[in-house]
């Protein structure tokens, strides 16, 4: 602790106030604030010890030393009851590697809500499972007008998830001083529109706790193009987190890493003799130029073995979606 502004004593300055009440921040503060007997008296309470279960997710600290292990086990065994489909046989990843199926492929439900409703449940599941996060983005674009092949699709994801569980995401304790990650894009992925899928992913440390995937907003005229409108969206959120953090008092380390796994988009990041031939792109995505001159963050290229963000743009071989799997949230499954 150190002296607040304003009441610095020069005469004592290794001294600390003795505190008549608990600040926010101290370790002594719920036990200060909160006091469960006075609580007691007012609501109808109990208290159940440390946290365990919380909005469906499932808080562990018993997995691994030092960390906390994140998942939805009873959420997902919930689902997989109400989808008739607790007995079903487990599948080694939540979809294939075949071509991507169109909004017009296959016969249309004649009930799309048990679709809708179950595809509304995987996508709350995603909070602790970007291992499925590409596969339920890809079901959801077909919510107005779900198919029967679409539904096999659900299925698929529904089977994977009877192998695994158990998984989820860990935080480590350790360092907190650095932040990296990693983007990817999928160039025109979507049959009926052509627009590009992209992902990224964010490490505080070595932990995961940001990721994002979506479809852009705009059709890209090369796989370049797509790959540096993601890394500009990479690079604005995570300086979004570092002011958030810096704001809490923690001292980060710049330049943040970010990779690409595509060499043109982070040679215009770091050239500007490209400018002429990127005008087209939104104005928008060349702030992570501005970012990397000013030292904030730098892009490295990466192969695309070791993408991490490649889990989340398109369906891959079972081999190497379970080792990025295992390098993203650092817990093996039972799979």
């Amino acid at each position: 602790m150190e002296q607040p502004k304003g009441f610095f004593d020069s005469n004592y300055p290794t001294h600390v106030c003795l505190l008549k009440k608990a600040i926010y921040g101290l370790k002594q503060a719920p036990k200060a604030c909160l006091l469960i007997s006075q609580l007691s008296s007012i609501f109808a309470m109990k208290y159940l010890g440390n946290l365990h279960y919380f909005l469906g997710i499932e808080d562990d600290m018993s997995s691994y030393p030092q960390s906390i292990l994140l998942t939805q086990q009873k959420y997902t065994i919930d689902l997989l009851t109400r989808s008739k489909m607790l007995d079903c046989k487990p599948c080694s990843s939540p979809v294939t590697t075949d071509k991507r199926l169109s909004i017009s492929d296959g016969t249309l439900l004649a009930d799309p809500l048990q679709y809708r409703s179950l595809v509304g449940a995987l996508q709350y599941l995603t909070l602790t499972r970007p291992d499925i996060n590409f596969a339920v983005n890809y079901v959801c674009q077909f919510m107005h007008a779900p198919t029967d092949s679409h539904l096999l699709l659900v299925k698929r994801i529904l089977r994977y998830l009877k192998g695994t569980i158990d998984t989820g995401i860990t935080l480590f304790a350790g360092d907190i001083g650095s932040i990296s990650g990693y983007s990817d894009s999928d160039w025109a992925g979507c049959p009926d529109t052509r627009r590009s899928t992209s992902g990224f992913c964010v490490f505080w440390g070595d932990s995961l706790i940001c990721w994002q995937l979506k479809k852009q907003p705009t059709v890209s005229q090369s796989s370049t193009e797509a790959e540096y409108k993601e890394v500009g969206l990479l690079a604005t959120d995570v300086m979004w987190l570092s002011h958030l953090l810096e704001e809490l008092g923690i001292i980060l380390t710049r330049p943040f890493k970010l990779y690409c796994n595509n060499l043109g988009a982070t040679y215009l990041v770091s050239n500007s003799a490209f400018h002429a031939r990127t005008k087209h792109i939104d104005i928008n995505y060349h702030t992570v130029r501005e970012l990397h001159e000013f030292g904030d963050v730098a892009v490295f290229f990466i192969p695309s073995s070791e993408q991490l963000a490649d889990i989340f743009t398109e369906g891959l071989v079972v081999s190497h979606f379970q080792d990025l799997r295992f390098k993203l949230m650092k817990y093996p499954s039972s799979v």
